[in-house]
């Protein structure tokens, strides 16, 4: 019986050479798991609780994850450079320079949509409607009563309209030039301010006109309009404001680096219903984002088990 032996040998070889590299192939899924994937954290809570949201999950599939503060543009350098990984909201529309440039030398990848139903633009709180009669129209705003209403000493003779901090880049200020409004575009000092802002104008009934945005807690507890806006005198992001597709980027080597974590963040969406219920808890009622975060991640694993599986 010697050759059955041999082949029942050979067999043998085979199938730990065949167990040996797939074991192998598994092991080099997850990449560099012991090094931390870098996610940028960016100024407004949503984008926190996107963040998380995808951290944990990242978690859940044998990673590390680390926090890392980034501003608006500065980000672009850090991705572009591999010392953040992967930025998983990034509004399209407030992107300046540096995102076509670092895309273009292929230092950072765009990944895809976030999927995130967003509204952007000129907003005011409902009672401005009798002080600026033809509201939401834009051409009310050019009205000689609705220019002084909105006057401060900062602006006068201008009205003043609260524009987003300044390291958001300003699209505001371009677009009321272009329409040679009457307006000077302040900025907020933060997203809080702005916040903070639009509630107090609306408890003391204080005329305002401001740049926002949607997914906000804001919005839910607040009665504003979204004004009509004007054309665009030019078509590019820098002159026209539209609601914005959302993007995930990461580093040009995630994939190679983090195979399994770049095939979830491919994947991975974030509900604007949904994230503006975590953002309220989180805002308005003092709740610990991690907390807040793993509740939804524990209460919904129907929503989140497709991306964690579609990467292994």
């Amino acid at each position: 019986m010697p050759n059955s032996r041999n082949r029942l040998r050979n067999a043998g070889i085979g199938l730990a050479l065949v167990l040996a590299a797939t074991t192998s192939g598994l092991s080099a899924e997850l990449g560099a798991k012991d090094e931390p994937i870098k996610l940028a954290m960016l100024e407004w809570t949503g984008a926190h609780v996107s963040t998380h949201i995808a951290g944990q999950l990242l978690e859940k599939l044998g990673y590390k994850v680390e926090y890392v503060t980034a501003g608006n543009f500065p980000q672009f350098s850090g991705l572009a450079d591999g010392t953040l990984s992967a930025s998983v909201e990034v509004w399209m529309n407030n992107v300046g320079d540096i995102y076509p440039k670092t895309l273009a030398a292929k230092q950072i990848e765009d990944i895809g949509k976030l999927d995130l139903k967003t509204q952007e633009g000129w907003i005011y709180p409902k009672f401005m409607e009798k002080i600026c009669p033809g509201l939401p129209d834009w051409t009310a705003l050019n009205k000689p009563e609705c220019i002084q209403a909105l006057s401060t000493p900062e602006t006068a003779p201008n009205g003043r309209f609260l524009d987003y901090p300044a390291d958001w880049g300003s699209r505001a200020a371009t677009i009321l030039a272009d329409n040679t409004m009457q307006y000077t575009a302040v900025p907020a000092g933060s997203e809080g301010a702005l916040v903070a802002e639009l509630e107090a104008s609306e408890a003391a009934k204080s005329p305002l006109v401001m740049m926002f945005w949607g997914p906000h807690y804001a919005l839910a507890e607040n009665e504003v309009g979204w004004i009509t806006m004007p054309p665009c005198k030019v078509q590019s992001n820098d002159h026209c404001i539209t609601p914005p597709d959302v993007d995930k980027i990461v580093w040009s080597g995630f994939g190679a680096k983090w195979p399994a974590a770049y095939a979830f963040l491919k994947t991975f969406k974030m509900d604007a219903t949904e994230q503006q219920k975590l953002m309220l808890a989180v805002d308005k009622q003092g709740k610990d984002l991690d907390a807040v975060v793993k509740e939804w991640v524990d209460k919904n694993e129907t929503v989140w088990k497709p991306w964690v599986d579609a990467a292994k």
